[in-house]
């Protein structure tokens, strides 16, 4: 069990702190796209969801190119003292950019599917737009925000082309669950393969049980 306590903990810590931050950015941006409209706007929702077809290798080569050393990263160590490429921070970068259009994709349709006269009517009664989100609107959706969440730390635990890409595979450091599942085949170990993608589908399978319970609630409740 010591042998995958190091990419287990890795692996929960990264897609915590990648699938909140999708969570948070992917927020804003679905209540973007549903409740404004401005010329152009199907170009950005179109880079906003392109990774979920980019092949990970080539977001992760993207991903590199902005924040490796060549990029933003050079500055941003110089600032922060912490490096993103082949570092952890790097692997949450990389997570968190696969999982933000499945949080924009869920919340979305709840955010068109929430009828705005019940917005209206609390702007009239003098609430702020704040106030608006926080006591009338998000009620409404928070089982499509957990549920986008949980799609979000699903793909996050699950993410590998581009962690590999701009975090590398460090044991100890950068290596996930994902990455130690890839280096226990490549070894011949195959027991150790096999605990470690049991470990991984429970995970999966008991939070993506989760995740479709909210959806059909979403479903029933605007239904």
């Amino acid at each position: 069990m010591s042998i995958i306590e190091s990419p287990l903990t890795l692996s929960l810590w990264v897609s915590v702190l990648a699938s909140v931050s999708a969570l948070l950015l992917g927020l804003a941006l679905a209540w973007l796209f549903a409740r404004h409209n401005w010329r152009g706007k199907w170009l950005f929702e179109g880079l906003v969801a392109l990774p979920l077809v980019l092949p990970p290798t080539v977001l992760g080569y993207y991903l590199l190119l902005v924040f490796g050393r060549r990029g933003l990263g050079s500055l941003i160590e110089q600032i922060s003292g912490i490096a993103i490429a082949f570092n952890w921070p790097g692997a949450v970068i990389a997570a968190g950019v696969s999982a933000l259009p499945l949080v924009v994709q869920t919340v979305k349709p709840a955010l068109l599917s929430t009828a705005q006269e019940i917005e209206d009517a609390a702007r009239v009664d003098g609430c702020n737009e704040w106030s608006v989100f926080w006591l009338v609107t998000f009620p409404l959706i928070r089982a499509a925000v957990v549920g986008g969440w949980l799609l979000a730390f699903l793909r996050a635990l699950g993410e590998f082309g581009a962690t590999m890409m701009i975090a590398g595979n460090i044991p100890g450091r950068t290596q996930t669950l994902s990455m130690a599942v890839y280096d226990a085949v490549l070894s011949g170990n195959f027991e150790l393969a096999g605990q470690l993608v049991l470990l991984l589908s429970v995970i999966t399978f008991a939070l993506l049980f989760v995740a479709l319970l909210l959806s059909e609630r979403q479903r029933n409740l605007h239904g």
